[in-house]
């Protein structure tokens, strides 16, 4: 158990830090336009938010500390 928490704090923590630079992006299919068989669709670069990135790494940070402290 106290190995789960380290690992996850690893992995928030790595992750939170990334979104809370704007290195963490996803992009997203929309489809605009649909008549019988033809479709547009448009691809949306979106990135995640900063706030929750640093409050990733605060969780992360959080479990980190669990993970330490446990017996």
């Amino acid at each position: 158990m106290r190995i789960g928490f380290i690992l996850a704090g690893i992995i928030l923590v790595a992750l939170g830090a990334a979104a809370f630079t704007g290195k963490l992006d996803f992009t997203h299919d929309k489809e605009v336009v649909k008549i019988g068989e033809l479709s547009a669709s448009v691809k949306e670069e979106k990135s995640v938010p900063q706030w929750l990135g640093g409050l990733g790494v605060v969780v992360g940070i959080g479990l980190l500390a669990a993970g330490a402290l446990r017996k």
